[in-house]
């Protein structure tokens, strides 16, 4: 233990021998407990009754298969000097998984534990107790840590959350160039897919008319899109699929509230029901009974969905053509069924499917539950039922909800625009 620390045994600390432990097999920890009490007592650091009950009781449950990594993980917090897995929006990486930055910051907070903890702001007995108010207090002690600055200026939660967003954009990036790469030779195998131009032209005149009211669906749409009427392309194709693309990527906000205010300084809006699409609907006042208004609803949802979700969509209604169911239901069948295949084995529309058939496969197969194990279908239909919602109304689905021509020639190329930055 001394070693793996990196003190002497006078000086280990209850976290010391907690990881220690935690670093063995659980029954040959369990059955080396009294002699590291003796150990320690005879080295002048006895820890606390409290501290070796606890760890028997990990222990044990370890051994028994009933511990939790939540179970483990709050174990080991409650020696007072480990830190919580969560702090904020912060989650910490596990030791081996960290980067230099959190490698560095996780042992800062260490040190500043053992700090308080020393002058006796931390009582670690009550932590492994399970008493609540010094759990808050232990909680508070670290979120003032990581909100303060460094002596050289850095404040640990900014750079903790900038790299990990650094993290996050370059994965998804990876990810996104990846899917137009499938999505390209998807559409070079499906071959010509003509543009209806009297479709067009009619969904063009239709969404102008909407976005010139108030309220849903126009205001949706051009919330979603980032733009403005003055901004829009004036052409219909670019109107379009400018709109087309940013239903699976938003690029805008819902109305702020300086926004709302000047649309009512300029009565732009009859009354107070067309601003409802951003605000908390039926809102008490108190935030933790507000639910999501609608348009940050419809935003979380779509961001919700990945690009292997889009991808699966795109290549059943793709090979499927116009026709091809396409209801909320029918897309989180698509994303269930779908498995990534080498384009030129695609079906090309009209070899052997049915327009109203199910281009990925049927739902019924043999061994779908099991193959799928856990997948939430009923989750993904509703993330997907925004999307259809504004489909419809650009025109891509009709009311029956299967792809119409328009939709055909126009869905896989807003998301390739969506997908190409």
């Amino acid at each position: 233990m001394a070693e793996l620390a990196g003190r002497p045994l006078g000086e280990l600390s209850r976290r010391d021998v907690g990881i220690a432990l935690l670093s063995v097999p659980a029954d040959g920890a369990l059955a080396s407990l009294p002699g590291l009490r003796r150990a320690l007592l005879a080295a002048g650091n006895p820890l606390s009754a409290p501290f070796w009950s606890s760890a028997e009781a990990i222990l044990r449950k370890i051994i028994d298969h009933e511990a939790t990594v939540g179970d483990v993980h709050g174990w080991l917090e409650a020696t007072g000097t480990e830190p919580t897995a969560i702090i904020g929006l912060h989650v910490w990486e596990e030791p081996a998984n960290r980067s230099q930055l959190q490698q560095e910051m996780h042992a800062l907070l260490v040190r500043h534990l053992e700090e308080r903890l020393a002058a006796g702001e931390i009582d670690p007995d009550k932590l492994a107790g399970g008493d609540a108010e010094a759990r808050q207090a232990y909680l508070a002690i670290q979120d003032r840590w990581m909100t303060t600055a460094l002596p050289d200026g850095r404040v640990p939660m900014n750079v903790l959350l900038d790299e990990q967003d650094e993290a996050f954009l370059a994965d998804w990036e990876a990810a996104e160039t990846e899917a137009l790469d499938a999505l390209r030779a998807l559409l070079s195998s499906a071959g010509e897919r003509p543009l209806p131009k009297p479709d067009l032209e009619a969904a063009a005149a239709k969404l102008r008319a909407d976005i010139a009211r108030p309220g849903w669906p126009g205001q949706m749409l051009i919330s979603f899109s980032g733009r403005n009427s003055e901004t829009l392309p004036a052409d219909d194709a670019e109107l379009w699929l400018t709109l087309s693309a940013s239903v699976a990527s938003p690029q805008g906000d819902p109305m702020s509230e300086e926004d709302k205010e000047f649309a009512r300084a300029m009565e732009w809006v009859e009354d107070e029901d067309d601003l409802a699409f951003g605000d908390a609907a039926g809102s008490s006042g108190d935030p933790a009974d507000e639910e999501p208004d609608e348009m940050s609803a419809a935003m979380a949802a779509v961001c919700a969905l990945d690009h292997e979700d889009w991808l699966a969509v795109m290549t059943a209604l793709v090979t499927g053509g116009p026709g091809t169911p396409a209801s909320a239901a029918d897309l989180a069948r698509y994303v269930r069924d779908y498995e990534p295949t080498d384009p030129g084995e695609q079906d090309k529309p009209g070899d052997d499917a049915d327009p109203g058939e199910d281009p990925v496969g049927s739902p019924g197969d043999p061994g779908d539950e099991e193959a799928y194990g856990d997948f939430d279908e009923l989750s993904i239909e509703g993330l997907f039922l925004h999307v259809t919602a504004m489909w419809s109304v650009l025109g891509a689905i009709d009311d029956d909800d299967r792809l119409t021509p328009l939709g055909w020639w126009g869905l896989p190329e807003a998301m390739r625009r969506a997908w190409s930055g």
